[in-house]
């Protein structure tokens, strides 16, 4: 089979079959070189996060020192940036938000030390500001910090409660479970959102233990597929292989998550950051971002701003892109874009400089036909009218970003 022939994914889920032969159906998907796709019709198809969820969430910066002071200086920087108007939209509370008990009816509550207005009145802080207000919730009995309660057992009165707050997104995490099936208690939640009346994303991050690419679009929105990541080279190369493996389950309203970004946390540099934004916008991940937002350097902000990268995490065609080809380090990842057009990544995970070559015909593209290179990093055409490959010359940690548009001159 040609490597064109396996870019043709085509989803084919119908929201009446059951969950056997949505995975069935999942596995025989097609996408055509030139990027027609018939789109999944998730079960879960409430019209939330068509494309990939944007915004930012406070663990990878903040971990539990968290406030509604940092939540609403966070809103107002995405909006003095700019980064509200590129799609940055959801402000993300993640763990240590809540009182470490439910009160004498059971609900779950602020935390009055760090959140005395309230979530509901930071909800609507939040929605003043154009914005939507995430929050973070456990499948077990503590959440994994095991400073507040988790919702098992309490899913209806805590799908409730989000819902009465004015909650857009919930993280549904993992810790301190029970030692059930995860599967039966991401459902239960999922029910209890729906049933709670408000088009809430579902985040389910079970870390990937149970395949939950093969099911999770019954349910919910966007699933993890990895445990954590962490601010380091290894981690981002490691998460971006594993999450990879699944690319074909992905599609409008569902997404592969590889976890949160970690551009601007200092851990990497530039070019690294930069092949990770690239590489998790390529992926259609969501791009939550981690960093502190109200500090970022002007270097955090051109990556993060890129509206270039930005718009191919966003093509409405919604395939993620995936690995092509990989040797010694040095490697091919691309997928199909709206309008016929082609992303592709060319990044060099070795130790020294070395050019990657990329054929057209690796990427679905008919090899004599002229296509346009750009460059959505140096924001120029580097060739109008490019037949049958493209050579660059890659740094160590580095990557090249293309959009390849078939010339119709």
């Amino acid at each position: 089979m040609s490597m064109a022939k396996g870019f043709r994914v085509k989803f084919l889920f119908v929201a009446l079959l059951n969950l056997w032969a949505v995975h069935q159906a999942a596995c025989s998907m097609n996408v055509s070189s030139h990027g027609h796709q018939t789109h999944s019709r998730f079960l879960l198809d409430n019209g939330v996060s068509r494309t990939p969820p944007m915004g930012w969430n406070s663990w990878n910066h903040f971990h539990c020192d968290l406030n509604e002071t940092i939540v609403r200086s966070t809103a107002d920087a995405l909006v003095s940036t700019g980064l509200a108007k590129l799609g940055y939209k959801f402000v993300n509370l993640d763990d240590c938000w809540a009182e470490g008990e439910r009160d004498k009816k059971g609900n779950l509550r602020g935390k009055l030390t760090t959140f005395p207005s309230g979530i509901k009145a930071l909800a609507d802080y939040v929605h003043s500001k154009g914005l939507k207000l995430g929050i973070y919730a456990d499948a077990g009995n503590r959440t994994c910090s095991n400073q507040m309660p988790g919702s098992l057992g309490h899913e209806d009165q805590d799908a409730k409660t989000f819902a009465e707050w004015g909650v857009d997104y919930i993280k549904y995490d993992n810790c301190y479970n029970d030692g059930s099936k995860n599967r039966g208690r991401y459902v239960r939640m999922s029910r209890a959102l729906q049933k709670a009346g408000r088009p809430i994303h579902y985040s389910l991050c079970e870390w990937g233990q149970e395949k939950p690419a093969t099911w999770a679009g019954a349910y919910g929105h966007s699933w993890r597929t990895t445990g954590d990541i962490n601010d380091t080279w290894a981690s981002i190369t490691s998460i971006a292989d594993a999450n990879d493996v699944w690319a074909r389950y992905a599609g409008p309203g569902g997404w592969n998550d590889p976890d949160m970004l970690e551009v601007g946390n200092g851990g990497m540099t530039v070019e690294e950051y930069r092949s990770h934004f690239s590489i998790w916008a390529l992926m259609k991940a969501p791009l939550l971002l981690g960093c502190d937002v109200s500090s970022a350097s002007r270097e955090t902000l051109s990556i993060i701003g890129n509206k270039e990268v930005i718009d191919i995490n966003q093509d409405p065609l919604g395939v993620q892109g995936r690995k092509i080809r990989t040797k010694g380090g040095l490697e091919i990842w691309a997928g199909p874009l709206s309008g016929g057009r082609v992303v592709v990544v060319l990044w060099n995970r070795s130790h020294a400089r070395a050019p990657i070559s990329v054929g057209w015909r690796e990427i679905g593209l008919s090899p004599s036909r002229p296509v346009t290179v750009r460059d959505v990093w140096k924001h120029k055409f580097v060739a109008m009218k490019r037949r049958y490959r493209l050579t660059s010359s890659v740094a160590s940690h580095s990557c090249k970003m293309y959009v390849m548009t078939p010339f119709r001159g």
